[in-house]
């Protein structure tokens, strides 16, 4: 049976396997691989796949999947990426690298990864929740005390509804503690439960508290920890996104696969 040599990164609890396939020591098609190595119970346990790969315009391609071997942007995951890279001598400090939404640049400073983002332009506004793709979809609903519901619940009614259930969206519950300050519960799709923490859906609440009136930067405390997201806001349009939080190797090993 191969064996398969791992690095377990975590990004405000958001955690990933990750593996340097830059000799293509894992075929990216074994979708049940994936599912294996994201197993809580019987395989390593991780909310996502990562593998670094060779790439011809940047210094390295993260390629991403979700427990269920489907793909998306992911924040966290595209943090904890730029981390493993210079832990690999790869890059330095500073880097560029292709994700499946496209080139982001980043940078490690003072141990806290800051990711470029795409400039969003497009929202929708629907009765006072807001969905808005920052590289992955996703729906915001403000409510009064984020630890009172469960988001696992009311995240799926609304992820299996009519107008989400074929392509699948994010859920995000947010309380707004001030102008520059929420707390944030966030069920998943492709992982279909709730993570600690999802970058892109930070990002998606920071642009919703710049839409409802707030300033940049804006602070968020997830279930796993805090990030920040700095923006610079024009009208109904955002450009230079940052995401920036922590991201730490948790452990490494060799598994059956």
């Amino acid at each position: 049976m191969p064996q398969l040599h791992f690095h377990k990164y975590q990004g405000t609890g958001n955690d990933f396997v990750m593996v340097d396939n830059r000799d293509k020591v894992f075929d990216r098609n074994d979708l049940k691989i994936v599912e294996y190595l994201c197993d809580r119970k019987f395989g390593i346990g991780a909310d996502g796949v990562i593998l670094i790969e060779n790439d011809k315009e940047s210094d390295f391609e993260m390629v991403y999947f979700n427990p269920d071997g489907s793909q998306s942007l992911c924040g966290n995951g595209s943090r904890c990426a730029v981390m493993y890279a210079h832990s690999l001598g790869i890059i330095g400090t500073k880097t560029t690298f292709r994700a499946i939404d496209g080139v982001h640049m980043a940078e490690i400073k003072d141990d806290q990864v800051h990711l470029l983002m795409h400039d969003v332009h497009d929202f929708q506004e629907l009765e006072g929740d807001y969905v808005i793709d920052t590289g992955s979809p996703h729906y915001i609903q403000y409510v009064t005390d984020v630890q009172e519901l469960d988001p696992v619940e009311k995240g799926r009614e609304i992820r299996y509804s009519d107008t989400y259930k074929a392509e699948g969206i994010n859920v995000n519950f947010v309380q707004k503690i001030d102008d520059s300050q929420v707390a944030i519960r966030t069920y998943e799709r492709g992982v279909e439960n709730e993570t600690l923490s999802c970058g892109t859906g930070c990002t998606a609440a920071a642009l919703s508290v710049g839409l409802a009136g707030g300033q940049s930067p804006v602070t968020l405390q997830a279930m796993g920890g805090q990030l920040q997201v700095s923006f610079e806001q024009q009208g109904k349009s955002f450009k230079n996104i940052y995401l920036i939080g922590p991201a730490q190797k948790v452990f490494e090993g060799t598994v059956t696969v």
